[in-house]
């Protein structure tokens, strides 16, 4: 009888870590909004220094997330939005 309360046990822990599909899908949409930011500050001459913040600040909340996916897939996902938010034409634009 021990054997079996035990795989009862086991059974309620792995379900209580799995995660529904809706938080992982939420998260991927929160990795690719953070992954396109990028702070472009420019003076009227045509000089542009682009800064990834939403890069930076993806990847402080990946590595402090308490529901882990697989972190290879976060970064990735974080890689990909950075690259598409560098040559989309939106985000904030600072001229001096």
């Amino acid at each position: 009888m021990p054997i079996q309360k035990n795989k009862t046990k086991s059974v309620k822990q792995a379900r209580k870590t799995q995660e529904f599909d809706g938080v992982y899908l939420l998260k991927l949409v929160l990795y690719i909004i953070l992954g396109s930011m990028w702070l472009k500050v420019g003076n009227g001459d045509g000089v542009n220094i682009s800064l990834p913040v939403g890069l930076a600040a993806g990847l402080i909340f990946a590595s402090h997330e308490h529901f882990r996916i697989d972190r290879k897939i976060e970064y990735a996902v974080l890689l990909v939005a950075m690259l598409v938010g560098y040559l989309a034409p939106y985000g904030l634009f600072i001229s001096y």
